[in-house]
């Protein structure tokens, strides 16, 4: 069966080698994982989730009165916080997850991207989808890149026109500078044609299938008084997996509609 994670991550190893503009990535700091998905639903094809983000500046929910307006009631002071993924001497910075069978069945049909790939093969858009992940990872090294408004402030919008022609501009330079094609060739075969020429399609996922590691809140180790007549709400204590390690990942096979465990395994990049 082919390792889909696994051919990915040594897909993203040669396009960062290759790619000047994606220099600044570090694979070593970077873990491909599968999520399921349907290939007839909608939902994104892959997500680049950032594990680097420092700790939150406190806060808290209130809830209000709907006639006077007053807070009634609030929830104690918290803090938001990554949890730390190590699969070695360095900890995870980045994960990418990718929909299996979604990812492999894409195309550029109703795709804005369209227009900057006239006339190439369908599977080029599985290519830019990768490459679109590595451009979130923030050259500054903390956080997803963010996008500009002309005046110079950041916009809330994860994309803009020239995030999208910065991608295909780089898609062009990889295939331009003459990689093997045994590195990406596994991109040309759909879902269905993947499972007849290798037998089944297995990615790595975590161990707590289908959740992964993501933000958590906890309460601030200091807590104001409470306000006259406002009453304070405990926060329900995080009893979610806070320190993932090789140990937490294992191999699952994906289908059409499902997928299923294989084996445990304790290594997270292809040999």
């Amino acid at each position: 069966m082919i390792n889909y994670t696994e051919r990915i991550t040594l897909l993203i190893d040669d396009v960062v080698s290759r790619v000047p503009a994606l220099h600044y990535v570090d694979p070593a700091r970077l873990l491909v994982f599968a999520r399921f998905g349907r290939s007839d639903a909608d939902g994104a094809y892959a997500t680049c989730h950032c594990l680097n983000l420092p700790v939150s500046d406190p806060g808290y929910y209130f809830w209000r009165d709907r006639s006077t307006g007053e807070v009634t009631r609030r929830s104690e002071w918290f803090v938001t916080k990554s949890p730390i993924v190590q699969l070695g001497p360095v900890p995870i910075e980045y994960l990418i997850s990718f929909c299996l069978p979604r990812f492999c069945d894409q195309s550029f049909a109703r795709s804005r991207k369209c227009s900057l790939y006239p006339g190439v093969e369908p599977w080029i858009a599985k290519l830019d989808t990768i490459l679109h992940e590595l451009y979130h990872v923030d050259p500054g090294g903390c956080g997803i890149r963010p996008i500009l408004k002309p005046d110079g402030s950041v916009s809330p919008h994860a994309h803009s026109p020239s995030f999208f022609r910065d991608v295909a501009r780089m898609v062009r330079a990889y295939l331009d500078s003459g990689p093997a094609p045994e590195t990406y060739d596994f991109l040309r075969y759909d879902f269905e044609e993947l499972q007849a020429r290798y037998g089944g399609v297995v990615g790595t996922a975590f161990r707590g299938f289908p959740s992964f590691p993501q933000r958590y809140i906890e309460a601030a180790s200091e807590q104001p008084d409470a306000e006259p007549n406002v009453r304070v709400e405990r926060l329900k204590e995080h009893f979610g997996q806070v320190r993932y390690s090789a140990d937490d990942l294992h191999v699952r096979q994906f289908g059409a509609d499902s997928s299923r465990r294989l084996v445990r395994t304790g290594e997270h990049r292809a040999a």
